[in-house]
């Protein structure tokens, strides 16, 4: 076993990048892995980009995203579960049990957090039987809070764990996050909370970095760069008893203008010397 053997390269981290050229490039990397967005799956095709990753040897370690499921009008409702439910069959040709759900912001005019969270497991309860026949887990990603109002009610590590609770672990599980959930002072309870229950789903890195670009979604930093202690991570999530894919995920303009192979032979060489 190489010590890449759980790294994996989020398709988003080099988006500049076809899917050919991110899958080539993992390969000449001996990276293992790769995390896969819907919409470029999409427009390549979801049965090519499942043989060309099977093809190259490389496994798909998530898929992203499903969620935003706190619609209050029945029909924008019923179109966001539809999405969802393609979006496990996508998975799962693919090859991925991994759906990572980015739930939803508040609907416009609400200032409803408890009833917004309340539609998610609503949602939830529809959606788990449909993936848990395909066998893909759901995949609750908790966000930042600054992201309350308008991506994602769900900020916490623990607020997740308590809508996943809700159902089998081996249905709906959480991800960890370090860009999201580096500032939460009960994030260790929480590992511990979500270890004891089999609920880590997907574990993905990515560095806190100041000043906030005025896109705040484009500012994630590559590791190293930043505030995040990604050894405390390494340590307490594999105390929780995760033993998956790691998954950098950086969303940076800047690193979306540079060379694709460089962004790749810097994101090796930094897992290596701040996860390992």
């Amino acid at each position: 076993m190489t010590d890449l053997a759980r790294l994996s390269l989020n398709q988003e981290t080099i988006r500049q990048w076809s899917l050919p050229e991110l899958v080539e490039g993992c390969v000449a990397a001996d990276v293992p892995g790769v995390g896969l967005w819907r919409a470029p799956v999409q427009k390549y095709g979801v049965e090519a980009a499942a043989r060309l990753v099977r093809d190259a040897g490389l496994k798909v370690t998530s898929l992203c995203r499903g969620g935003f499921l706190t619609d209050i009008e029945p029909a924008a409702r019923a179109k966001a579960l539809d999405s969802n439910r393609e979006a496990v069959d996508e998975a799962a040709a693919l090859g991925t049990d991994t759906l990572v759900l980015v739930c939803g912001g508040l609907p416009a005019g609400s200032r409803d957090l408890h009833g917004a969270r309340e539609r998610i497991a609503d949602a939830l309860a529809e959606l788990v039987p449909y993936a848990a026949t395909a066998e893909v887990r759901l995949a609750i990603e908790p966000l930042h809070p600054m992201y309350a109002a308008d991506r994602c009610v769900v900020s916490t590590l623990s607020q997740a764990l308590d809508l996943a609770e809700r159902f089998p672990s081996e249905h709906v599980g959480v991800v960890i996050d370090t860009y999201h959930l580096w500032w939460d002072d009960t994030l260790a309870e929480g590992l511990t909370r979500a270890g004891a229950q089999n609920r880590i789903a997907a574990f993905q890195l990515a560095d806190w970095v100041t000043p906030l670009p005025a896109g705040v979604l484009l500012g994630r930093g590559q590791i190293g760069d930043g505030s995040v202690d990604f050894r405390w991570f390494r340590d307490r999530v594999a105390e929780a008893g995760w033993t998956g894919p790691v998954e950098v995920e950086i969303f940076n303009e800047r690193q979306w203008e540079r060379d694709g192979g460089a962004v790749l032979a810097e994101t090796v060489e930094r897992y290596r010397a701040h996860f390992q």
